[in-house]
């Protein structure tokens, strides 16, 4: 179901999906939300991507493990996600949204 922000959320997160918005944010200090997609620019062919936003909307800096370790563990917390498109990951809720994709 799409949001006021145009995002399409899935259906209220379980208990563990909440636990690993919590775990996360234990992992990656400072971040309220992660964004995980298969899209790592580094990278030609897809591989698990993720970037930590900080509660001022700024990027954070992420070691290359912490990056694929977060993003395989939310593609395996939401098998049913269509990875081929971006997602957003609210540490705090738990709730994960598609994540539209602005042009250039």
């Amino acid at each position: 179901m799409p949001s006021l922000s145009g995002e399409a959320r899935y259906a209220a997160p379980s208990p563990s999906q909440q636990r690993l918005g919590v775990q996360l944010a234990d992992m990656i200090p400072g971040a309220v939300s992660v964004h995980v997609s298969l899209a790592d620019p580094k990278r030609r062919w897809p591989h698990p991507y993720t970037v930590a936003i900080d509660e001022r909307g700024e990027q954070l800096e992420l070691s290359r493990t912490t990056t694929k370790v977060a993003a395989r563990w939310v593609q395996r917390t939401w098998p049913e996600a269509d990875w081929t498109c971006p997602h957003s990951l609210d540490l705090a809720t738990g709730q994960l949204a598609v994540t539209a994709v602005r042009g250039r």
